[in-house]
């Protein structure tokens, strides 16, 4: 007599492999109706976005930073003989203020900063400090973000106020010791 358990086994047994089981048929691909072209920008956009991109493929102005302590802080200066741009911390107020030099003709307009780093654009207002060297000056919290951003724009950062021409500045290690000592 057959044993039934050897039998049962031969029916667990899958097909030989040379008799895999046909692969299905690709599924018909349905035609996608095409996308409509997006509205051509309209000029003030256009406008707005060169000005975004065009400062970071200018030239840094020419000048160094340099770094000093003062009573009530520090402060990072840009030039190349005179000042063009100053960072002042006051650490009594843990405040940051972020000075260009400006001429008379212009003052009249001007009212803000803006400034471009990689991250993007900024407008602070500012005022107008006058002196033996004339300033717009706008002034920040130390816990500002936009000053990390200043700090880490890649290689350069841009400075514009209405009546002056725009500042192409490097980003280089001045700036956030300043920063950092206001918010030590």
């Amino acid at each position: 007599m057959l044993s039934p358990v050897p039998l049962l086994l031969s029916a667990c047994v899958g097909p030989p492999a040379d008799r895999a089981a046909p692969a299905p048929a690709p599924a018909r691909a349905t035609p996608q109706p095409a996308r409509p072209a997006p509205p051509p920008a309209s000029v003030a956009e256009q406008a707005s976005d060169a000005g975004l991109t065009e400062w970071q493929y200018r030239p840094v102005v020419p000048g160094s930073w340099t770094y000093r302590v003062e009573g009530n802080g520090s402060v990072a200066t840009f030039g190349s003989g005179a000042e063009t741009v100053t960072l002042r911390c006051d650490r009594a107020s843990r405040r940051i203020s972020l000075g260009r030099a400006a001429s008379g003709q212009a003052l009249g307009n001007a009212n803000a900063i803006t400034l471009r780093t990689s991250y993007g654009a900024v407008v602070w207002p500012a005022t107008f400090m006058g002196g033996a060297s004339p300033q717009m000056v706008a002034t920040r919290t130390a816990s500002d973000a936009v000053l990390d951003q200043l700090a880490y724009s890649r290689g350069k950062f841009a400075l514009e106020s209405a009546g002056q021409p725009a500042l192409i500045l490097p980003a280089w290690a001045e700036i956030g010791r300043v920063i950092e000592d206001c918010r030590g």
